[in-house]
C-alpha cells in the first residue's frame, strides 16, 4: 500500500543523502570493507604460499576487490608445478623427444643424416628449460602487479588469528601482516626414503627436483618408484642413452592407474630400453666415488641383491 511505498522511498532518499555526504572518495567498485580501514597495513586476505593454489586464489581475491597479499618462500611464484615439476619436466621431455626422433624415426620419413655425428648439448637443453620456467613464473608476477597483489618473498608463519609474520628472503625487516582472513596453501615436500638419503648437491642420489638439473648423461640410472614422475625422468635420460632400471615395490608401474593401460605403457618403455624390477624394495644405498651401490630384496622379504 501507500505506506510501504513511502517507507521504501524514504529509505532510498536517506541512502542518497548518505552517499552525497560521503562523496567521490567511496568507489562504486569497492565491495569489501574493514572495521579498521584506517590501518593501512590490514589486508582482507593474506595467502601463505604462491603455488597453483595460492597464486590463483590471490589473483582472484584481488580481482574481486579484496586487498590481498601473498607470501612465498621459494623466491619465484608457481610452486612445484612451474618451478620444479610439470613444466620443467615437460621441457626436458620435449627436447629429448626431438633428439630421439632424429636418431630413431626420421629415417622412416625419408629424412637421412649424411656423414657426421649428431651432437647433443645437455647445457643447452637445461638453458631452454630454465627460459621456459622463467617466462611462466615471471608472467604470474606480472599478474600480481596488474591486480595489485602485494608480494612478499619470504617464509610466512602465523603470528596470531589475524596476523602473518614474514621472514624475508633478503633479511629485511617486514612488519607482521594484519589481515581479516588467512589462506594456507603451502603445498607439500618430497617424502624421504630412509635407505636412500637424497643429496641433490652431490648429484648421485637425487629426488625429482635434482633429476631436473643433472648436468651430464649418466651411463646407468636407477629409478626407485615406478610412478609417473620417476618414469618421466627415466624417459628423459633413457632417450639420451642412459641405461635405466626401474625398481618398484608393487607388482606393476603406476599402480593407481588403469591396469590395462599401465601394462601397455610398461611394454612401450621396455621397447625403449627400460629394465624393470617389480615387487622389489631398496634396503640400503652407498655412494662410492662416482657411483652408487644399491641393496635390494623382494617386497615380501628375502632374495637380497647388491649391485
Amino acid at each position: 500500500g501507500p505506506s510501504v511505498s513511502f517507507l521504501i522511498s524514504d529509505m532510498l532518499s536517506s541512502a542518497s543523502r548518505f552517499a552525497a555526504r560521503v562523496g567521490p572518495s567511496v568507489s562504486a567498485s569497492a565491495r569489501y570493507y574493514s572495521r579498521t580501514a584506517s590501518r593501512l597495513e590490514e589486508f582482507d586476505v593474506v595467502v601463505v604460499g604462491g603455488g597453483p593454489g595460492g597464486y590463483v586464489s590471490a589473483i582472484k581475491a584481488a580481482q574481486l576487490g579484496m586487498k590481498t597479499a601473498c607470501v612465498e618462500s621459494r623466491g619465484t611464484l608457481g610452486g612445484t608445478c612451474l618451478n620444479v615439476g610439470c613444466i620443467p619436466s615437460k621441457a626436458l621431455l620435449q627436447s629429448t623427444h626431438h633428439y630421439h626422433d632424429l636418431m630413431h624415426h626420421f629415417g622412416d620419413h625419408g629424412i637421412e643424416i649424411a656423414e657426421g655425428a649428431v651432437n647433443f648439448s645437455v647445457d643447452k637443453m637445461q638453458e631452454g628449460k630454465a627460459k621456459t620456467v622463467t617466462g611462466l613464473t615471471g608472467g604470474i608476477e606480472h599478474l600480481f602487479k596488474k591486480y595489485g597483489v602485494t608480494y612478499h618473498k619470504g617464509k610466512g608463519s602465523l603470528a596470531g588469528p589475524n596476523s602473518v609474520a614474514v621472514a624475508s628472503n633478503d633479511g629485511s625487516d617486514v612488519a607482521p601482516l594484519q589481515t581479516k582472513n588467512i589462506l594456507i596453501a603451502t603445498g607439500s615436500e618430497v617424502t624421504p626414503l630412509p635407505p636412500v638419503p637424497v643429496d641433490n648437491a652431490g648429484g648421485k642420489i637425487v629426488d625429482s627436483t635434482g633429476a631436473l638439473d643433472i648436468s651430464s648423461i649418466p651411463k646407468k640410472m636407477a629409478v626407485i618408484g615406478g610412478g609417473v614422475i620417476g618414469l618421466e625422468m627415466g624417459s628423459v635420460w633413457s632417450r639420451l642413452g642412459s641405461e635405466v632400471h626401474v625398481i618398484e615395490f608393487m607388482d606393476r608401474i603406476c599402480p593407481a592407474m588403469d591396469k590395462e593401460l599401465t601394462k601397455k605403457f610398461q611394454t612401450t618403455l621396455k621397447k625403449q630400453g627400460f629394465k624393470f624390477k617389480m615387487k622389489t624394495k631398496v634396503t640400503k644405498s652407498e655412494v662410492t666415488g662416482d657411483s652408487v651401490t644399491l641393496t635390494t630384496e623382494k617386497s615380501a622379504g628375502g632374495g637380497e641383491k647388491t649391485e
